[in-house]
């Protein structure tokens, strides 16, 4: 992290260059908190790209990883979309690509394929609606109960869904490196530590780790439950980027993470540095090709109509 006099001039030059640029800044929860506090939006991937979509922006500086960057590119095709760096990708969204899904769908011929947004633009135009970790279960529920679902490509998301739901569903083998990396034996010691602490957990964590849980909910979900709920102290089973919005909405509470894993190398990678570069250059850009772009886009309002 730049010290307090670069941090300064930094955000100085970020806040001018986005006027300048009539850019707009958008940062995923689990970034680092310097780029949090120069964003115009904080928030989960999917919301975050509706919010850009609303403005009158021009240019998107979308502080995520790569498929959230196509997310925006893919409902704002008019602006300009840049993803400070262009190495900060997603594991799991390349845990399964539009080939390998395309060969899945021809042994299933008659399912729905439901992706979760932590995918690429090249496998949502070849699924039928998406899904958040927040609406997840609604949208299993809204599908046909005599048709089969095939579910990509979270294990753990999808694992999950299919227990809240009753709806058997083949699930994709693939997950969240970082919050797969949550054991049971490592929130029973977080319990230990903080025997009156709520658990709140992600569903991208393992269904073990989900069953000692308190509460499930996607990231938004565990802030706006911490700032509701009466309790003081909680332990939190997702990326430590979280713990700073927690500690900025709830002063007055307690949060402990849950296991010193819970880091996502990705998220990262964008630095005040990056931000202020992509501002000067406009790059690196994301811009998903328009073919690919309008199947794509269908996925996602369907998910949004339900």
């Amino acid at each position: 992290m730049p010290g307090k006099e670069l941090l300064h001039e930094l955000t100085g030059e970020i806040i001018r260059l986005k006027k300048e640029r009539n850019a707009v800044i958008l940062s995923h929860l689990y970034q680092r908190p310097e780029v949090q506090d120069i964003a115009d939006f904080v928030g989960d991937s999917l919301g975050l790209s509706q919010q850009a979509a609303a403005t009158d922006a021009d240019v998107i500086v979308f502080c995520g990883v790569h498929f959230m960057a196509e997310s925006a590119s893919i409902l704002s095709p008019e602006k300009i979309v840049v993803l400070p760096d262009e190495h900060a990708g997603c594991p799991m969204a390349d845990m399964v690509d539009e080939v390998a899904l395309a060969r899945k769908k021809q042994e299933m011929p008659d399912a729905i394929v439901v992706c979760y947004v932590n995918t690429s633009a090249e496998v949502k135009a070849e699924c039928d609606i998406a899904c958040t970790s927040a609406n997840a279960e609604k949208v299993i529920k809204s599908l046909p109960e005599d048709k089969p679902i095939l579910f990509v490509p979270d294990k753990n998301l999808g694992s999950y869904v299919a227990a809240k739901t009753g709806r058997e569903m083949v699930v994709w083998e693939g997950c969240c490196n970082t919050h797969d990396r949550l054991t049971a034996d490592d929130l029973l010691a977080a319990r230990a530590a903080h025997p009156t602490a709520l658990i709140l957990v992600h569903p991208e964590c393992r269904p073990e780790v989900v069953a000692l849980a308190d509460v499930v909910a996607s990231t938004t979900g565990m802030i706006n439950f911490a700032r509701e709920s009466s309790a003081r102290e909680f332990i939190v089973g997702t990326e430590m980027g979280i713990l700073h919005p927690l500690h900025k909405h709830c002063p007055d509470k307690q949060f402990y993470l849950a296991s010193d894993k819970l880091v996502c190398p990705n998220m990262k990678k964008t630095t005040l540095e990056k931000v202020h570069r992509a501002l000067i250059n406009l790059e690196p850009r994301v811009d998903v090709p328009k073919q690919i772009r309008e199947r794509a886009v269908r996925c996602l309002d369907k998910m949004l109509a339900v």
